[in-house]
């Protein structure tokens, strides 16, 4: 009899997770909530009935949902029943909604099985939200868990955040586009502030703005734990991007910040900078689409001229121009100590220039990858030397022996006039633009004069370069 009566107990404690524990977490001080169209309705306590409970342990996890889907009206997710004894879990669009969260909580409260549960966009609301989190009190085996697109709103992180104050097992937590707003904010702030647990945490696409970002930007300071932030597609500008970077500055854990489609401007990358004197972890910054300009690319290297541990830079979709691209390039190229081998300014249109630049770079860090765009007549410009090169290498001649035929009296110096009338005369497939193009390097110093043989050292060690270039 005290066997059956323990058996009994154990298996009444279960239901807590839909009925008492309800009570318990409402009567906790929390934001105001308006009513909400099922969340009064108590589990149906027939299904844990003394006739029910002997049958439990002989009943599959199969059998336990479907009943469970019955108890609540929902209807069951076919995927769940499909993937038993998988270790992920993945419900994404499935139209679960809170009564089928619910369902799905009273099986997963003892499951040992599912590491990573995937419930994205499902409406689950508040409701939804706060049966997984009671679940999770019992569960320890997830570890990555996915409630992005929920309409979770303040009340959602209210509850998620009592949640990261008591598991210890959540690792990984992606709550993209909730409507979280910068009350939502203090709520994750003041859970994660000295927190450990969190490794990877998904905030992107909500409303953090001014003191959202402040509250962010303390818990940085303070958080021990998180690796990988995903603050993407908020209207963090001004004050609140400034304290995420102070925060950055002290923060001795995060590896990847993603910080693209917010509003960082020069003010801001200049805040970034100074946090990139100081940290030593970070390895991934994400800029793309923010308004760094030229100016704010400026500011940010004074932190890029010193740091040795950021390996990725991407800094696409900004108002960026071929001078912040410059001004870019040759900070890295200073910085004996950079780890930065992968650069995206894609939508960046650049010149000669930044191309031979970026060739010196390559030379000494062969790793160097550095995403760009080029107008059609850069590369065509670039190309002049290949040709010249092919050109007289089909007369078994070299640049130094079309350059010395010309010069006549071994001065090695060819005037820029008698170069251009050379090359035409010989027919060398190379436009205007091209011939001229040519001469501005060859006579950097615009003195009409052309001094050969520095030229020509120079076309023998990038000329390999040069080809390479025009091929990818």
């Amino acid at each position: 009899m005290m066997e059956q009566f323990e058996e009994e107990q154990q298996l009444s404690d279960q239901s807590d997770l839909l009925t008492g524990s309800q009570d318990q977490v409402e009567d906790e001080e929390k934001p105001s909530q308006g009513q909400e169209g099922n969340s009064g309705d108590e589990w149906d306590t027939d299904l844990e009935t003394d006739s029910a409970t002997d049958q439990k342990q002989s009943q599959s996890r199969a059998e336990l949902y479907l009943q469970a889907c019955q108890r609540t009206g929902s209807v069951p997710v076919s995927s769940f029943l499909r993937n038993l004894g998988d270790t992920n879990l993945n419900l994404n669009h499935y139209g679960v909604g809170p009564l089928g969260t619910k369902a799905l909580a009273f099986v997963l409260q003892t499951d040992t099985t599912i590491t990573n549960l995937e419930l994205e966009e499902n409406s689950l609301g508040p409701e939804g939200t706060r049966y997984l989190t009671e679940m999770l009190q019992t569960n320890i085996t997830i570890q990555s868990l996915n409630l992005s697109n929920n309409q979770l709103g303040q009340e959602g992180a209210y509850t998620i955040s009592k949640m990261l104050s008591e598991n210890y097992y959540v690792k990984s937590l992606k709550l993209s586009g909730n409507d979280f707003d910068d009350a939502a904010a203090k709520y994750f702030a003041d859970a994660l502030k000295g927190d450990y647990v969190i490794k990877e945490l998904d905030l992107s696409h909500n409303m953090f703005s001014f003191t959202g970002g402040q509250h962010l930007g303390h818990m940085l300071a303070a958080n021990v734990g998180i690796e990988v932030l995903n603050l993407s597609w908020n209207p963090l500008r001004l004050g609140g991007a400034m304290a995420v970077s102070a925060g950055l500055k002290v923060n001795s854990t995060l590896k990847q910040l993603d910080l693209s489609w917010n509003a960082f401007g020069q003010m801001e990358a200049e805040s970034l900078g100074q946090a990139l004197k100081n940290n030593r972890t970070l390895v991934l910054l994400d800029l793309s689409g923010n308004h760094v300009d030229d100016q704010a690319v400026t500011l940010l290297c004074q932190g890029l001229i010193t740091n040795g541990t950021l390996g990725v830079l991407k800094l696409s979709q900004n108002p960026l121009t071929n001078i912040g691209a410059l001004t870019l390039l040759k900070t890295v190229q200073k910085n004996m100590e950079s780890a930065l081998e992968e650069i995206d300014i894609s939508t960046v249109f650049v010149n000669e220039e930044f191309v031979e630049l970026l060739e010196e770079a390559r030379q000494k860090r062969p790793a160097l990858d550095v995403r760009h765009s080029a107008m059609s007549y850069v590369t065509r410009n670039l190309s002049a030397l290949q040709i010249l090169r092919k050109f007289l290498s089909e007369r078994n001649e070299s640049i130094m022996d079309f350059f010395e035929a010309l010069d006549k009296e071994g001065t090695t110096k060819v005037s820029t006039s008698d170069f251009r009338k050379a090359v035409k005369a010989a027919n060398i497939p190379l436009d205007q633009q091209q011939l001229e193009w040519l001469l501005r390097k060859f006579d950097k110093n615009c003195t009409s004069t052309i001094m050969y043989r520095s030229v020509c050292d120079g076309v023998s060690r990038n000329i390999l370069y040069l080809i390479f270039t025009m091929q990818t």
